[in-house]
C-alpha cells in the first residue's frame, strides 16, 4: 500500500477523506470507495478501474465522451477522486474544456498550449483567497515580505491545494514542492467549498487558461504549514524560493 497520509497536516484540512482512505487501504476497491462518496454528491461522472479505458483513447477524452474517471489503486488517482469529490464543477469544467480541444486538435504527439495548461491546472494548481498586500508579494516572489513581514495577514488568507499531483507529493513533504497559484484571486466573500467550486467553474476558459495565468509558490514556506518556517533564515534558499526574472 501507499505511505500513510498524516490528516492533520494543515494542507489537508477541508478534504474530509480520511474516511475514504481507511476504506480503500481496509481492502475495498478504490473505484467503489470513491462511487460511494460519489452518489452521495450527486457526482456527475462515475468512477471505474483503469482497465475500462480503451487502449490508444486519451484519458481525458474517455471521461468527456462517458462521464467515467478511469481509477488506478494508487495514491495520484486516489486525491483525483477527492477533488472530483471537493471542486465537481470546476472538474468537469476542466475536462470539458480538454474535450473540446481534442475534438478541434485531435490527439497529438505532445499537447497544445491549452491542454498544456489545463494538465498543468489539474496537477498542481493551487487557490488562493487574501487580502491585496499578500496578492502583491506573491507576484511580485518577495518571498520576505510575503511571509515574514506580513506573516499575520495569513491568519485572513486561505489557500486551498487543487492539484492531485501536488497533494499526493505533499503526502511525503520536502522543501521544494511548489504550487501553481492561479492568478485569479478567490474573492474574499466566498466561504464554502461549493461556492468556490462555482466560481472557479465560471473563471475558468480557454483564452484564459491558454497564457498559463499560475505563480510559483513553495507551499511549505506558508506562514503555519511547515515548523521550519517560523525562522526567517528558511526563506532565504534562492533554490526555492527563487526571485523574480528581471528582463534583460
Amino acid at each position: 500500500m501507499p505511505p500513510e497520509i498524516d490528516w492533520s497536516a494543515p494542507w489537508l484540512a477541508g478534504w474530509r477523506g480520511q474516511a475514504l482512505d481507511l476504506a480503500w487501504r481496509g481492502g475495498e476497491a478504490l473505484p467503489s470507495v470513491l462511487n460511494v462518496a460519489g452518489v452521495a454528491q450527486t457526482l456527475p461522472v462515475q468512477f471505474v478501474p483503469q482497465t475500462a479505458l480503451p487502449e490508444g483513447m486519451a484519458y481525458e477524452q474517455f471521461i468527456f465522451e462517458r462521464q467515467q474517471v478511469p481509477t488506478r489503486e494508487n495514491l495520484h488517482d486516489f486525491f483525483n477522486g477527492l477533488c472530483w469529490l471537493r471542486f465537481p464543477q470546476a472538474k468537469q469544467q476542466l475536462n470539458r474544456l480538454q474535450g473540446a480541444d481534442i475534438d478541434r486538435q485531435g490527439v497529438q504527439q505532445t499537447r497544445g498550449p491549452l491542454r498544456d495548461a489545463l494538465t498543468l491546472f489539474d496537477e498542481n494548481a493551487a487557490l488562493l483567497q487574501a487580502p491585496e498586500p499578500l496578492w502583491q508579494a506573491l507576484l511580485a516572489r518577495d518571498w520576505q515580505r510575503l511571509c515574514v513581514d506580513l506573516r499575520p495577514l495569513w491568519a485572513q488568507a486561505r489557500l486551498a491545494l487543487f492539484g492531485h499531483a501536488l497533494l499526493e507529493k505533499l503526502v511525503t513533504p520536502y522543501k521544494s514542492i511548489t504550487a501553481h497559484v492561479y492568478a485569479v484571486p478567490v474573492p474574499l466573500g466566498l466561504d464554502a467549498d461549493a461556492a468556490w467550486d462555482v466560481w472557479l467553474a465560471a473563471s475558468l476558459s480557454a483564452e484564459g487558461l491558454r497564457h498559463k495565468p499560475f505563480t510559483p509558490l513553495p507551499v511549505l514556506g506558508v506562514p503555519g504549514w511547515w515548523s521550519a518556517n517560523q525562522n526567517a533564515g528558511f526563506y532565504d534558499d534562492v533554490g526555492v524560493f527563487r526571485p523574480r526574472r528581471v528582463p534583460a
